[in-house]
């Protein structure tokens, strides 16, 4: 008998299917190594890195949905809350904290208690302006997109330039209705 909640990040990620982290680490690497090489400019490898984190996110909802069972969040407060307990669990290894609500509940940080990416990483003064895990904001940023909604995400905090802490603001701009290819009366 299946239960009655939505399996938590937890169980899944002790389900998933995973790589090394230290392969993960090093290969994220020399893919940001390779861009740098090839691109040169560092805000042309931010945006690469966003748009390869949105081309990944689009992709990896499906599995999300699959393997979590989630049902349909309520609103974006829910949706925030399940991004950063359930996904980040599930493909990361590591929880977020959802933070720094503004009036509307349209805009929060999530906070990355941990950041697997960045492990071995030091950046050189010549790449002060790259946001070396911008692919994570992409993949968030994909991802909801996928489930009708529109959204901006930004690095506010990252360790690698100095700050305390890893800290992603994801702002809703519009809740895209949903469109079906038939009508139910046909």
């Amino acid at each position: 008998m299946a239960p009655a909640f939505p399996r938590s990040g937890d169980a899944i990620f002790a389900n998933v299917e995973r790589v090394n982290a230290e392969l993960l680490t090093l290969t994220y690497g020399a893919i940001v190594r390779q861009l740098l090489t090839d691109l040169e400019e560092v805000e042309e490898v931010n945006k690469q890195l966003d748009q390869m984190g949105y081309n990944i996110g689009i992709r990896l909802i499906d599995e999300f949905l699959a393997k979590s069972n989630i049902t349909r969040c309520v609103d974006f407060r829910e949706t925030a809350e399940v991004i950063a307990k359930v996904g980040f669990k599930m493909f990361l290894g590591v929880t977020a904290s959802v933070t720094s609500w503004d009036t509307e509940g349209t805009c929060c940080s999530l906070l990355l208690e941990d950041n697997p990416l960045v492990d071995f990483v030091e950046l050189p003064d010549t790449c002060q302006g790259l946001y070396y895990c911008n692919i994570l904001s992409g993949v968030v940023r994909g991802a909801l997109e996928m489930v009708s909604m529109k959204t901006e995400v930004t690095w506010v905090k990252d360790m690698l330039r100095g700050d305390d802490a890893f800290e992603l603001q994801v702002k809703l701009l519009k809740q895209v209705p949903e469109e079906y290819p038939y009508k139910d009366d046909e």
